[in-house]
């Protein structure tokens, strides 16, 4: 028996939202990478843009995604004590984490990324 598919999958960046934020993020990518603290974006993202073949998948998933900051997610959640960078599944207004931040950081690029999307949070 199949896994129902969530009413919502969160992706949380270890990242605080902001224009000041963002481009500090992209320097640090770019002149220190081994200790930019984000693999979700890491993966995801090039300097500045989203990579293709990571927004293909995710305009392809028949599950409303939403992509929240670090900063975002603790007001929404004030309460959620989570390692970042995650993924959330939601079922019924509750968040739960399906992949944390030791699975997401061992991602080495968008293919082990979307497999363990599907895997973890699909259920497929």
């Amino acid at each position: 028996m199949s896994t129902p598919a969530p009413s919502e999958l969160i992706f949380v960046y270890n990242a605080d939202s902001g224009l000041f934020n963002t481009m500090a993020d992209a320097a640090h990518k770019v002149f220190a990478p081994e200790t930019y603290s984000c693999n979700l974006c890491q993966v995801t993202y090039g300097w500045l843009t989203e990579r293709r073949a990571w927004r293909d998948f995710i305009a392809a998933l028949d599950v409303p995604c939403t992509f929240l900051h670090r900063d975002e997610m603790r007001r929404r959640w004030p309460t959620l004590d989570i390692g970042l960078p995650a993924v959330l599944r939601v079922d019924g207004g509750t968040p739960e984490v399906c992949i944390n931040a030791e699975q997401l950081n061992a991602c080495a690029d968008i293919d082990a990324l979307t497999s363990l999307v599907r895997s973890r949070c699909l259920g497929g």
